[in-house]
């Protein structure tokens, strides 16, 4: 005959009120960071990690120096007949043609984040979500800005008069950081696409060059063939060369328009695809 045994549930732990309120902390709970507060607290990482690795500012230092000495002298006999007279047209170009370049190590820095696990944790945090990557594209604003300081002033020390003056300068320098923000996105999304940090930046050279180099940044479009005319025509590079250009030297065409037409449709289409791929990742 067997005997059946019972044993008694363990009993449930409740804790008390004062237990609980001795391992929080004391005080009313801290407010969600706004989007502005966390945008600009991982804009400030950025900048951190520049301080702590200046080496990363090479290429917008003696990279814009080096490519506006070597397309100066180049082809400035060869197609102005003056070296003086062919920087006036090249210097808003090269600007140009170096922040654009730049804009791809943003893409860099996001995929290695990524492989550093660092945006596990990003995630993790209450905060408005698209606040790391505007961070990184602040912080690659500074850079941006850096180039076109450097570029400036290599080109006034070689003979460049912007006839639109000191305020004309300006506001190149303000259109092209503008776009390279917007056009940053696109790198955005390759660095969340790619698995390794070399495969962004082959991909983004892919681009890249075929961009900067098709354009009107080393000659005019009228000496070019016609089928790549209608390239370079369509070629957002073109319009911003254009507009940098004619602002520096007083003359703006419509080309602003064009300009802001693509910056708004590259935040709008590579800033959403972004943050879809972001909140999947």
């Amino acid at each position: 005959m067997s005997t059946a045994t019972t044993q008694e549930a363990p009993g449930v732990y409740v804790p008390s009120p004062e237990v609980i309120g001795a391992v929080l902390a004391p005080g009313a709970r801290p407010r969600r960071p706004s989007a502005w507060s966390a945008s600009m607290t991982f804009g400030w990482r950025a900048m951190l990690k520049i301080k702590h690795v200046p080496e990363q500012l090479f290429d917008v230092t003696a990279f814009p120096i080096i490519m506006t000495l070597m397309f100066t002298y180049l082809f400035g006999g060869a197609l102005a007949g003056s070296v003086t007279e062919y920087l006036q047209f090249l210097l808003p170009g090269i600007m140009v043609m170096s922040v654009v370049m730049t804009t791809m190590y943003t893409g860099v820095s996001v995929n290695v984040d990524i492989e550093k696990g660092v945006f596990d944790r990003f995630r993790s945090i209450p905060m408005w979500r698209p606040a790391p990557m505007i961070g990184y594209l602040l912080g690659d604003m500074f850079r941006y800005t850096a180039a076109s300081l450097v570029i400036l002033t290599l080109g006034l020390i070689l003979g460049f008069r912007p006839g639109g003056g000191p305020a004309g300068v300006i506001a190149g320098i303000a259109v092209l950081v503008a776009f390279s923000f917007a056009f940053s996105w696109v790198w955005t999304m390759f660095g969340l696409l790619m698995r390794t940090e070399k495969a962004v930046m082959g991909a983004s050279m892919m681009v890249l060059f075929p961009l900067t180099f098709l354009s009107n940044i080393l000659v005019r479009p009228e000496t070019m063939p016609g089928w790549l005319q209608a390239f370079v025509d369509v070629n957002p590079i073109t319009h911003l060369v254009a507009v940098v250009r004619g602002l520096m030297q007083g003359d703006v065409g419509d080309e602003l328009v064009w300009v802001t037409l693509w910056a708004a449709a590259l935040i709008a289409v590579f800033g959403s695809l972004t943050m879809w791929l972001y909140n999947r990742k």
